[in-house]
């Protein structure tokens, strides 16, 4: 007998196979990450075409077969449209959606990654296009993704010798995942100077304190600090763990 599985997943990517098929990558409640095919829902008259989209929250039901899963049905539950209509919001999802299509390669259930990504699409979709905090929801969920990892950055005491840091003189080394202090960083060749206020940011979203740091107000240039410790972080996880350690 034919089973059927139910239950609900985030798109966050598609691929066309064949004249008609479809591929859907979907982080769900319950399995973690599952590619599902949707058959023939790429035709017009297709039942379940408009209800299954990229970054669209819905209910999801589909049968086990031999090799693969096949979509059976499916009830939209929100269709995150802002995304959609926003360029700059968008370019978020997206590089979102790059860091879990990454980073969970295997199906296992995961609470933690699943109330990550409801929480952080849900920020970038209700946040106003004029408040620039919206660009801030990248780097709440690749952290906080991070640390769910197991990676998380030594924030409070140097990563190398344990000793108090000075907030005058801070950097950030990728090997050691985590601040150093002046001392250890000139033995350590990934280090890069950076500034306490991009330590606070980093705090605050570890905490996931986002009525704080949605009020935060980040100069050109700390704006620019924060994307590169960031994402010369999540590269260096990337090329050095994900294929051998991380499997979700």
């Amino acid at each position: 007998m034919t089973v059927h599985y139910k239950t609900e997943g985030f798109v966050f990517k598609k691929e066309e196979r064949l004249e008609a098929d479809r591929i859907f990558s979907v982080f769900t409640k319950d399995f973690g990450r599952v590619e599902i095919v949707g058959k023939s829902i790429r035709k017009i008259n297709a039942k379940l075409r408009g209800n299954i989209e990229v970054f669209s929250l819905s209910e999801i039901e589909f049968i086990q077969g031999k090799s693969q899963k096949t979509l059976t049905d499916v009830i939209l539950i929100q269709k995150f449209s802002s995304l959609i209509d926003n360029p700059e919001k968008l370019l978020l999802a997206i590089k979102i959606s790059k860091v879990i299509d990454d980073f969970v390669k295997g199906q296992e259930e995961d609470e933690k990654i699943w109330d990550l990504i409801i929480d952080a699409f849900k920020k970038l979709n209700n946040c106003a296009p004029q408040n620039i905090s919206y660009l801030l929801i990248y780097y709440y969920f690749i952290w906080n993704f991070i640390f769910i990892l197991g990676y998380g950055p030594e924030l409070y005491i140097c990563a190398v010798c344990s000793q108090k840091l000075n907030p005058h003189s801070l950097y950030f080394s990728y090997k050691e995942g985590g601040v150093t202090c002046t001392s250890c960083s000139l033995v350590q060749k990934d280090c890069i100077k950076i500034t306490s206020d991009i330590v606070k940011v980093i705090r605050l979203t570890l905490k996931k304190d986002w009525e704080t740091l949605s009020k935060i107000k980040m100069e050109i240039g700390s704006q620019k600090l924060l994307k590169e410790v960031s994402e010369k972080y999540y590269l260096y996880l990337k090329s050095n763990f994900v294929t051998d350690t991380i499997k979700i």
